[in-house]
Formats: structure tokens, sequence, C-alpha cells
């Protein structure tokens, strides 16, 4: 064999054994750094990608991303910006699901799981959803989406026969009947997760619910809104294979509920509204439990005190600062398997009648020490010191989730900046790859912002909320944070020249979410940033009403600023400006693919 002959069945060969390989690399970043080593390479990962998250919708076309990606079988599609949540994004900005529905049914033709998160879904969608996709869509999750209501949930019970997943939570859903759930009771028996938690659909008939636990022998999770508990009998026997089990609500009569059987393999619990009372109903089975969702519940620091030690496997806590620096230390002596934490903000007229309903450096300092599997936490502080946070980077070597924020009450701080102590987090859990930290005036200097540039290596996203000085503060935190994709800024006192300069220097950066800054007359310093696809929009401050109260707000304005092949947009609101001063190429380079962000 000559030289010729050589090289050129070594090539093939390397060509056969990688196609053989790539089905098994599913790592995103890994597949995306293998389609940039050829056009070979780039067409066998195009061939063989089976799911794709796209954290903006309007970082690409729908056409687009057929084109890049034509054997999908899944695809994740994220809408508006996160800040939407908090009510700080217009209801009219946009992240219509629309064109993408139309895509999918006219060309992605191995799809079968559609996950659409914080955008705009139509009754129209569903039901083109339904008709083009039905026969073998196996996944539908609207995640905290809004605009359809039960009739567009009715196509899909109705055509969807091998949907196993339907998820619904925090989606805010037009309801008109229950027909949709009892078309899927019907219809399916193949339903192994069912969730419409949180959203205000109420109309649930109980034996539709019963006849799909005794339909689908593989249903495992199931979470309802404010069904009373008693009449969930039947379908608790009848849910053999349920493991988790969300909602649900009591009434007053605490001692009907000592006869209440659950499922034998129930291990991830949450339910609403249970009181000191109705406690008692988990003991039986707590040592089982490795997930307990108490953000609903009417428990005080006390109850939380008495119900950990009994959960000595649970590995996920969710719950509200009630459980105070002493349900904390109870937790970190009690559950040393933990390793999701979430403690969200209590009712502030609770938090003042329950002294003991606060979380500090006490409590964080004892969890650091006692659960050191932790790898997430995100919790409201009233207080926290250098030393509680120079603990955690010390002890929780796993930790790839780090948020935290402390709230603006009226105590004062003592130890404030926080410098050393985020430096020492930092540096000590070197797996972090998420990262908020939102304090007040004075928690962070400028100093202890380049700290957070410089010991975040692995960091792909972050939320920084009143932290730094001034100017120098930013640039200093530019010049580090090399892996950062994404980047959210609330409430400092940046300017738009820094803000702009900052973006150029985070190489990786791909997306900028900014609610106030020190804006110009103009917005032209934020052109500095400026470049083919890369999209700048000002939502321009704005009076908003307050939730629940009588009056107006001032909210700041917002910059948002995204990678995106698919150029400016063409749907802008009247509340939206667009800064694009510089053409998106009508050519795609070759080698260029969808910006998708693991957030």
């Amino acid at each position: 064999m000559d030289g010729r002959s050589y090289n050129n069945h070594r090539i093939h060969m390397s060509d056969v054994v990688f196609e053989c390989v790539i089905p098994y690399i599913h790592d995103s970043r890994d597949r995306q750094s293998v389609s940039l080593v050829c056009r070979r390479w780039y067409e066998l990962e195009a061939q063989t990608r089976k799911q794709v998250m796209i954290a903006l919708c309007y970082t690409a076309t729908p056409k687009q991303l057929w084109r890049r990606f034509p054997y999908l079988e899944s695809l994740k599609l994220k809408g508006k910006p996160r800040a939407a949540m908090y009510n700080l994004i217009p209801e009219d900005w946009g992240g219509f699901v629309t064109p993408w529905v139309e895509e999918i049914a006219r060309s992605f033709v191995c799809l079968k799981a559609v996950h659409f998160r914080r955008m705009i879904v139509k009754d129209d969608d569903l039901e083109l959803l339904a008709r083009s996709r039905g026969h073998v869509l196996q996944v539908l999750k609207l995640d905290k989406c809004s605009g359809f209501s039960t009739d567009g949930l009715l196509h899909i019970c109705r055509s969807c026969r091998n949907l196993n997943t339907l998820f619904l939570e925090e989606s805010q859903v037009i309801e008109k009947d229950g027909e949709w759930l009892h078309e899927l009771a019907l219809n399916n028996n193949v339903l192994e997760t069912l969730n419409f938690y949180m959203t205000d659909l109420s109309c649930v008939n109980i034996k539709d619910l019963e006849l799909i636990a005794k339909k689908c022998r593989n249903l495992v999770s199931v979470k309802i809104g404010d069904c009373e508990i008693l009449d969930l009998v039947d379908f608790f026997r009848a849910a053999v294979s349920l493991e988790e089990f969300g909602g649900g609500c009591f009434n007053d009569q605490a001692e009907q509920y000592a006869s209440m059987s659950y499922p034998p393999r129930l291990c991830l619990l949450g339910l609403n509204y249970m009181s000191t009372n109705e406690m008692p109903i988990v003991f039986p089975f707590a040592s089982r439990l490795k997930k307990l969702d108490l953000l609903y519940a009417l428990l005080d620091t006390e109850d939380h005190c008495q119900l950990l030690p009994m959960c000595p496997n649970l590995e996920v806590l969710e719950t509200r600062n009630v459980i105070g620096d002493r349900g904390m230390e109870v937790l970190a002596n009690c559950c040393k398997k933990l390793k999701r934490l979430r403690i969200e903000r209590g009712a502030d007229e609770q938090e003042m009648e329950d002294e003991e309903g606060i979380v500090s450096q006490r409590g964080l300092t004892a969890l650091s020490q006692g659960c050191i599997q932790l790898q997430y936490i995100a919790v409201y502080v009233s207080d926290i010191t250098n030393a509680a946070l120079e603990s955690m980077g010390i002890h929780l070597k796993n930790l790839c989730d780090f948020r935290m924020v402390l709230l603006d009450r009226e105590e004062i701080i003592t130890d404030l900046p926080l410098d050393n102590g985020v430096r020492a987090l930092l540096n000590g859990c070197h797996k972090l790859k998420r990262f908020a930290l939102y304090l007040r005036p004075g928690g962070l200097t400028d100093v202890g912002l380049t700290y957070i540039g410089q010991y975040s290596q692995n960091v792909r996203w972050m939320l920084l909320g009143y932290v730094g000085e001034s100017d120098e503060g930013l640039l200093g935190f530019s010049k580090g944070c090399p892996s950062l994709q994404k980047l959210e800024v609330r409430g400092c006192c940046f300017s738009e020249q820094a803000l702009a300069i900052a973006v150029l220097q985070l190489r990786c950066l791909r997306y900028l979410w900014v609610q106030g800054y020190r804006g110009s007359s103009t917005g032209c310093d934020l052109l500095t940033m400026a470049r083919p696809f890369w999209n700048i929009e000002i939502i321009p401050s704005r009076r908003v009403v307050v939730v629940g109260e009588d009056k107006e707000d001032e909210q700041p304005a917002h910059i948002l600023a995204y990678y995106s092949l698919a150029g400016p947009r063409t749907d802008f609101p009247p509340s939206v400006i667009s800064l694009d001063s510089i053409p998106v190429l009508d050519s795609i380079p070759v080698l260029d693919s969808i910006p998708v962000i693991d957030e």
C-alpha cells in the first residue's frame, strides 16, 4: 500500500470509528468542540444530536435549528428572561412559541419531547402540535408558560396517546372545565409524570385521577392542586408505583388523617397547608423520604426541628426561612445525605411572629460542617459573616450551585463587606458552575467584585445584585470569569460604558441582563459592544402597579443583550428599543453552532 492509499485508508477508518463513538458523547459542550474539528465531524455531530436546549428563543430561528440539527428528538426552549418571574419584564416583551410549533409540525420528524419555559403558548399552538406530532409525542412540558386554556390541553390529551410526561407547573392556564383531565384518563395508559402544581386548575374530578392511577401502572410522579387529601385515598391505593406526590390540602378534621396510607414507594413529598396537627401523617414513612417540599406548609421552627430528625435519608429539602438557625442545626446533625437545599423568603408577618424564623451565619456554618455532600444551596439570609462563607468554602467541596440573598431588613450587618468570605468560598468550591450573590449596598467592594472574577474559573451563570462600588470593580471583574456565558446584574452603580467594555472582555459571554445602571441620555455608550450577531435591547424605565398595593413603583431601565443567529427581532413591542446597528451577515459560518447555554 503506497503512502497516499495508507493515508486515505487511515482517514476512512477514523471516520468509521468516530461514527461509532459520537452517539455516546452527550455533553453539549463536548459535542460543540467536536463539531469544530472538520466539516465531516460537523456533519456527523449534526446528524446524531438528539437533544438541544436554547436559552433564549431569539438566538436562532426555527429553520436554522432544523437545518443544523434535523434529527432532534428533544427540544427545550426558553422565552422570557428569568426576571419575568419577578414581574420585572413587560408583559408584551415577547417569547411567542407559534413560529417554533409551526416548524416542529413541518420539519422535525423525529421530535418526541418538547419543553417550553416562560413562553406564550396559544390554544392553536397546542392543537397544531397535537395534530402533527400527537402520534409520537412522549413529553410535553409547559413550564411557567401563559396564553393557553384547557381547550388547548384537551387537544393534547385527546390526540397524544403515547404521552408519558405532561408538565404544567406554575403555568397560567385559563380554566374552562376539567374535560382535558378526563380525556387524559380515557386515552392514556403510559403516563409516568402528571404535574399541574401551582396552577389555577381546580376543576379536577378525583375519579379521573383514580382512573389514571389504575391504567398507568408506571405512574411515578403526580403533583396537583388543592385537592382534599382525604378524597385521594382510592388514588393512593391504586398508584402502586408512585414515588413522588405534591399538592393536596387539609381540612380541620386532623383525626381522620391518622388512618391515611400512602403508596409503598413514595419517597418524594410536598404537602400544601400541612400544619402541626397534620404533620404526624408523615411520620410512618419519613425515614424513606429523599425529597421534602415544605414551601407551602404551615410549619414553624419547632415543627421543623421535630420532623427533620425522622428523615435521615433526605437528599432534597425546600422550605422557607421559618426553619430558622435552630432548624438548620438539626438539619446538619440529622440529614447527612443532603444534596440540595432551597430556603425561600417567608411572609414578613410570619417572621415577625416567630423570631426564631430567620437564617443567619449560625445556621449556614452548622450546615457547611454537617452536610458536606451538598451540591446546591439557595438561601435568603437575615445576617451573614465572612467566617460563615469561609466555612462553606472549606467543607462544601461538591458545591456546584450557590445562591444567596441578603434580606434588606432593619438589622445592621456588622461584618460587611464580604470580600474575604466570597473569595474563600469561590477559592474552595472549585466545582461551582452557577453563582448568585444578591446583597445590599456596602456588601461587596470593588476589590471583592474583582475577587469574584478572579476565582470563578468554572462559573457559567452568574447573578449579581448590589455589589461593587464603581466601574473599576466591574472592569476588574470582567478580566476574569473565563467560562462565564450568562450574566445578570441588578441594582448596581455601573455606567453604560463600563458595561459595554466588560462585555467585550468577557470572551465567553453570550447573554447579559441588567436592571438598574447609570444610563446616558441616548444610550449610545452601549454601542461600544455592538458587533455582528449581537442584539442589544433596552426596556426604558417605567412605572408599574405594585401587586396587592394601591400604589405605583418606579422600575429602572433594563438592558438585554445576547448573541443571535436570527438577527434583530421583528416582533419588537412598544416597550422595547433595539440598539442593534450592525447588520447580521446573510450567511452563517459553516462551523458556527446554535448558541446553547446549559443554565
